[in-house]
């Protein structure tokens, strides 16, 4: 018999991220590349909302948020790392539906 399948769901204000991959190099906004092997302290990151708990109120599955990746706590599943944490926790959220955004768009 096989085992039983259990699907994740997030509890109380807790969210789900699934941080996206940097890329192996990146460019300043005057064209200088930063290799890889730079780390930048106290860098944020943009990573997608994969779960949501049920007295989460500003952000949604499919979501992209701007968090800091320090001092989180990881999970992997399916080989993939994903970050939980509680939604005070976020910074910022980019979503196609908003009543007072900065104007700047991914």
């Amino acid at each position: 018999m096989p085992d039983p399948k259990f699907e994740i769901q997030m509890l109380h204000d807790r969210v789900m991220i699934r941080l996206e991959q940097d890329a192996e190099e990146r460019r300043s906004g005057s064209g200088i590349v930063i290799p890889a092997t730079v780390k930048m302290a106290n860098r944020l990151a943009w990573g997608e909302v994969c779960g949501v708990g049920t007295n989460v109120r500003s952000v949604k599955v499919g979501d992209k948020v701007l968090i800091n990746p320090e001092d989180q706590f990881e999970v992997e599943l399916h080989t993939q790392v994903y970050l939980v944490m509680r939604e005070r926790d976020l910074h910022a959220v980019a979503t196609q539906e908003t009543d007072h955004g900065t104007g700047l768009y991914l």
